[in-house]
């Protein structure tokens, strides 16, 4: 990362203060949601890239040896138990994609439409108890 303390006022001052690879992998996770959900809000939350839909989608954000993919549901660890297995992750709910490896877009495109229907069926459901 590049040493900057400028205020994070977009997603593109985010991915502009890492190394060209890493701005790469920032931008191809990024098209991947946009291809899911268009619909969806980009923007920074947590000093990490944030995208909103019906409520929190997906953060994810660059560390010094891996990309950190915080699907805002924990639902989503067991939905892609199988497929997330090989990959580090912790209790608070994110996993470790590692640069050495190839970054899994298509696991990425299935957990942001998984979590957009997730998303919509949790709206659908308050607005049928108010």
């Amino acid at each position: 990362m590049k040493k900057n303390s400028k205020e994070l006022r977009s997603v593109d001052d985010y991915i502009i203060r890492y190394s060209p690879e890493v701005q790469q992998i920032l931008e191809e996770i990024r098209q991947a949601i946009k291809i899911m959900v268009p619909e969806a809000k980009e923007r920074i939350s947590y000093n990490m890239i944030s995208f909103k839909f019906h409520g929190n989608l997906i953060y994810y954000g660059a560390f010094k040896k891996h990309i950190g993919f915080y699907p805002a549901s924990m639902t989503v660890f067991e939905k892609f138990k199988d497929k997330l297995k090989i990959y580090k992750q912790s209790g608070k709910g994110t996993v470790q994609f590692p640069y050495e490896k190839p970054i899994p877009l298509n696991l990425i495109k299935q957990i942001v439409q998984f979590r957009a229907r997730e998303n919509i069926d949790k709206s659908k459901k308050l607005k049928k108890n108010v």
